[in-house]
């Protein structure tokens, strides 16, 4: 099906091309210094006012009529060039580009032509500058991507100390976080410190909170997609650092000059060094492992090979009591370019995330462990037609084995049996297709559909229950067994995607997109933040995909010769099938899960305001959004609307980075908003001797406002100019005003402040808990 598919398409997309007199010019964009491919190089053809982007592999291609043209190549931080070329027949052009004006044939500095924020269908997408980021003040001294991508527009923050992040009122299960393609699904170092992406091997970010593209699917509000730099092709670097959290090491370097490099690069914490100079026994550390390998065989075939590791291990009480988890990754793609118009991407990927927990005791002890390995293949491709016409269509394959948990005694005499939870298999399969066109000069249409075919797979064992919502007495009344490969539930959904843009001059547009989204996976977890000890779980006999429709219109416009983007984007989502838990369910080994399940409707809407200073000394970004989270699912709140646990009316975020002069930058980030909601016990009632607390209202009480302010200073020495190594310093302040944001709050028996109780000890209390003061840190890297 999948050959009669591309066929068909290839077949329509030349017939109409071949009715039509063009050639095309392709090839890739590179950096000078290090050969780097450079992703969303603005091509640009003013006599025609047309043109494209370099893909995510750096590689372009347009086809117009035959003639002589200067085409522009602009990359925001680089130096642009207006190249003169004559077009009578196809040609392929490579070019390079750097960050000083350079002096070559046919070449000529030009202005930058308008820029993405204006010309580009794609809407509600934010695409994070690494060289920006890495201005901006820092927690522990460590640049990280999530924090940054915390404080975008439309995007709300877990709180402090926590890599959890809600897009457009969406849990934080619902976005799909890539590296290099591959999947992690958990994205936190020491519960959410930082993160697992190590800034040094970053190469670009982009946040799609709606509009969200065909190729995408499996979650329901945002794609984050993280790719790794590819490793200097023309000379050895190295690049080190270490700071108040951890130290990190990158090697890169040509395995053949202009046609292969690698980069090897590691980090890890330096926790467990406070920790023995304070003479403690309790262990903390993290560390990530990055690797890639790169092979052009020729300008039409492209390698790479990536992978990476990374965990975390925590340990209390003498080593007592333990957990750790980790992410590993490899990504496997070629890049082959079948004719000057058609470029495919071939990808096979794999994936693991384990965690697990011990305690030890000769009595109590046991180790528990869960895990989730995925395998996929995909297969991407887009076809140029014209300058107002490109195809992209593809199919993606994956498995998935969920294994929820394994507990097992760690000692002869442990109260605890070995118990295994039920693997569960599943596939996933997702064939697309997605046409952009130019139907007028101020008219452009994008129009996609992804077909998604998901299979929940034995073998396995599913259970039938007298009443599966009962989950205070579950009866069982009969099983069903299903073998290896046999199908236990098959789920079809289309996914429509839709985006469109109108100019209303060179420097406004207007743009409105709407998409359907299918998630199949599912987060067993009860709390507000996903921790890496939830579970996940897929679709099946008894649980259905979740679906969301979203809508969003927005206004855009560049100003002052595009030195300045601002935007207003509105959106409404609709989703249904929303997965949660019963109040008061029971989560953790509970082999009658499915009779906790909920499941019912939920929706958001709201508005985002923003102001982007790319260029100049001074640079920085203004947002602000407005946004309402709403749940109502039967079985929860006494099945009355509610709040989600992410719903903050209002967010300010505001970021500056100033260079003073060649030695000194300057950054600071601001950032406000309305408190979260959390359910706290409203009452209490006798139950003989114990006290228990009553909640009457799922997140009925908001924690208060949330604000703070981190500077940061970046020195760059003088006399780095003159020697071949160059250190660099950064300073930071975390919450410059030391203001005690709440984390959580719970409450307990009324104390005095030495912990005496007051009373007859019935009286209770509310109680915050504060994580992040006034924090200094100081790192220092260096690059050679």
């Amino acid at each position: 099906m999948i050959r009669i598919f591309i066929v068909v398409t290839l077949a329509l997309v030349s017939s109409m091309a071949r009715s039509q007199d063009k050639v095309t010019l392709n090839g890739y964009v590179k950096d000078t210094d290090n050969g780097e491919e450079l992703i969303g190089v603005t091509v640009y053809i003013p006599e025609l006012k047309a043109g494209t982007a370099t893909n995510a592999y750096g590689f372009y291609s347009i086809t117009v009529p035959k003639g002589k043209y200067e085409v522009q190549y602009s990359f925001v931080g680089y130096t642009s060039q207006s190249v003169s070329i004559t077009l009578d027949a196809d040609v392929s052009r490579n070019i390079e580009l750097g960050g000083v004006a350079q002096i070559m044939n046919e070449v000529e500095i030009s202005e930058r032509p308008i820029d993405e924020n204006v010309i580009a269908v794609q809407m509600s997408k934010n695409t994070l500058n690494m060289s920006q980021v890495k201005k901006l003040p820092t927690l522990f001294g460590e640049v990280d991507i999530i924090k940054n991508v915390q404080a975008l527009p439309g995007v709300i923050s877990a709180g402090e100390g926590t890599s959890a992040f809600f897009v457009r009122g969406g849990g934080g299960d619902q976005n799909l976080i890539l590296i290099d393609e591959a999947p992690i699904y958990d994205a936190s170092h020491l519960g959410g410190l930082v993160s697992v992406f190590n800034a040094d091997v970053i190469k670009e970010s982009e946040l799609y909170k709606g509009g969200i593209p065909s190729r995408f699917g499996g979650r329901l509000s945002s794609i984050l997609e993280v790719r790794t730099i590819d490793g200097n092709n023309k000379r050895l670097g190295v690049t080190a650092g270490i700071g108040t959290m951890a130290s990190r090491v990158m090697i890169e370097a040509p395995l053949k000059k202009d046609k292969s490099s690698f980069i090897l690069s590691g980090r890890t914490s330096n926790l467990g060094l406070y920790l023995t100079a304070a003479d403690t026994e309790n262990k903390i550390n993290f560390y990530d492992l990055n690797a890639k390998i790169n092979w052009r065989a020729n300008n039409k075939n492209r390698f790479f090979l990536s992978g990476y590791t990374g965990r975390d291990n925590i340990s209390f009480s003498g080593g007592d009591i333990g957990f750790g988890w980790g992410n590993s990754t490899a990504t496997f793609r070629w890049n082959h370019l079948f004719n000057e118009r058609l470029f495919s991407n071939t990808t096979l990927i794999a994936s693991n995330f384990d965690y697990s927990f011990e305690i030890k005791d000769p009595i109590q002890g046991f180790k528990w462990t869960s895990s989730l390995q995925e395998v996929s293949l995909k297969n991407d491709l887009t076809y140029f037609i014209n300058v107002n016409n490109e195809f992209t269509f593809g199919y993606h394959l994956s498995g998935r084995r969920f294994s929820p948990a394994l507990v097992e005694p760690n000692s002869d005499e442990s109260m605890f049996e070995r118990t295994e939870f039920d693997k569960m298999y599943a596939l996933d399969h997702g064939i697309y297709i997605s046409n952009q066109r130019r139907i007028t000069e101020a008219l452009t249409l994008d129009v996609g559909l992804r077909l998604s075919i998901f299979q929940n797979m034995g073998p396995g064992k599913v259970y039938l229950y007298e009443d599966p919502k009962d989950n205070a007495d579950p009866t069982r009344i009969d099983s069903m067994d299903y073998k290896s490969w046999e199908t236990v539930k098959t789920y079809i959904n289309l996914e429509p995607r839709l985006g469109i843009r109108y100019s209303l001059s060179d420097d406004k547009s207007i743009k409105l997109s709407y998409n359907r989204m299918v998630q199949n996976t599912h987060l067993i977890a009860a709390g507000t933040v996903p921790l890496p000890f939830n579970t996940w779980s897929p679709s099946g006999y008894y649980l259905k995909p979740q679906i969301a429709d979203q809508i969003a219109l927005g206004y855009f416009q560049n100003l002052k010769d595009n030195m300045y983007e601002a935007s207003v984007e509105v959106y409404y989502k609709d989703a249904q099938n929303i997965t949660d838990f019963a109040d008061n369910a029971e989560i953790q080994l509970n082999k009658n899960l499915t009779t906790e399940y909920r499941q019912g409707d939920a929706w958001s809407y709201g508005a985002e305001f923003m102001v982007n200073k790319k260029e100049g000394r001074l640079t920085g970004m203004v947002s602000y959004t407005w946004s309402k989270a709403l749940r109502q699912i039967e079985g929860v709140n006494q099945g009355r609307e509610y709040a989600a646990n992410y719903d903050r009316r209002n967010v300010v975020n505001m970021n500056a980075a100033f260079e003073l002069n060649d030695k000194w930058t300057f950054g600071g980030a601001f950032t406000y908003s309305t408190g979260r909601p959390t359910t706290v016990p409203s009452a209490k009632y006798e139950y003989g001797s114990y006290l228990p607390d009553a909640v009457t209202e799922r997140n009925g009480y908001r924690l208060p406002a949330f604000h703070r302010l981190d500077l940061s200073a970046t020195l760059n020495p003088r006399k780095n100019a003159n020697r071949k190594w160059k250190g660099q310093w950064i300073f930071s302040i975390y919450n410059v005003y030391s203001r005690k944001n709440a984390f959580t709050l719970y409450t307990r028996t009324k104390q005095d402040s030495d912990g005496n109780i007051i009373g007859d000890g019935t009286e209770k209390e509310a109680r915050m808990v504060y994580l992040f003061p006034f924090m200094p840190s100081v790192t220092y890297n260096i690059k050679f």
